[in-house]
């Protein structure tokens, strides 16, 4: 099957010579749910702005559900639905003239039936004859997820969706990233809440300086590069680490009364039952071990630190 978003060779480069983006290669299947991780200045959003017709490329071509961006720019932005960062909204207009508007400006035909399941879907079905003015930052930003969803789009942008949002409104949110999915619609998201990410999504990508620098499904992404630790509860504490353990690396922890081992998830061998032999030959005894794994906010971090 087709990938219903096809990124090839793409490159934006400003008048002032900032390069915002640089050869960038990316394809994204139908129905899954990608996260796009980087920092601030990284190119996410002018990767989402170029997709969605916002932003001109220098170089390269996109092509979403086999509509190019420039060539067949309104197929191609008919199948797609952009909820941004800002909250951009008409303040004196009401919720439920706000999200049919968005509607009509693809040109289609009004269907009070649609927009009433997107608003009931993001609890906002009791507040559709308020004035968004009148609406809380959060609710705001359910207006926009609405306004998105009007058309009925087959791809969804969330760019930071649950920024200065309470936690309530989050969980609402992504349980209508969920049944959107199995509905078909494919959901690409930034967000800063990285342990978002990896609770929601199928395959992470990673931006750095305008490049694309990994993408890998995110469970084959925490088993490569996924680190364990082993916490070694010590029944005496000790100031340092004895010579004849230099080789582990070992960390003191908890005022010298634990010993913290990190080792490669990927290695045929962790080397812990001869630490543990090594332990009792340094004298040392124990009273409780456990363990730990990287979360993907700990890779993500290492993946930036390393191609600083």
């Amino acid at each position: 099957m087709p990938p219903i978003l096809a990124i090839a060779n793409l490159s934006k480069t400003y008048a002032s010579g900032l390069s915002a983006l640089r050869a960038v290669n990316l394809e994204i299947a139908k129905g899954e749910i990608f996260a796009l991780l980087g920092p601030n200045g990284a190119g996410k959003s002018t990767l989402i702005n170029i997709v969605c017709g916002i932003v001109t490329p220098s170089t390269g071509t996109v092509t979403v559900d086999g509509h190019d961006i420039l060539n067949h720019y309104r197929g191609a932005r008919k199948t797609i639905g952009l909820v941004p960062q800002e909250l951009t909204t008409d303040a004196f207009e009401t919720v439920w003239n706000t999200v049919s508007f968005s509607r009509g400006l693809f040109g289609l035909s009004k269907n009070p039936a649609h927009i009433e399941r997107v608003l009931r879907d993001l609890s906002l079905w009791e507040k559709r004859d308020n004035r968004l003015m009148t609406l809380s930052g959060g609710m705001k930003r359910r207006v926009l997820i609405a306004k998105a969803l009007s058309h009925e789009p087959r791809v969804l942008f969330l760019d930071e969706p649950t920024a200065g949002v309470d936690v309530e409104l989050r969980q609402d949110m992504w349980r209508m990233v969920r049944r959107l999915r199995e509905q078909g619609v494919t959901v690409i998201l930034t967000t800063h809440y990285i342990e978002e990410a990896e609770e929601m999504a199928d395959r992470i990508g990673v931006i750095r300086k305008g490049e694309i620098i990994l993408v890998e499904e995110k469970a084959e992404l925490m088993r490569k590069l996924g680190r364990k630790q082993l916490t070694i509860q010590l029944n005496e504490p000790i100031s340092e680490v004895p010579p004849a353990l230099g080789q582990y690396g070992l960390d003191l922890a908890a005022g010298g009364s634990e010993l913290v081992y990190t080792y490669d998830t990927k290695a045929e061998r962790t080397g812990i039952t001869r630490l543990l032999t090594d332990l009792a030959g340094a004298g040392l005894t124990f009273s409780d071990l456990r363990t730990s794994q990287s979360s993907l906010e700990d890779i993500f971090v290492d993946l930036v630190r390393e191609r600083a």
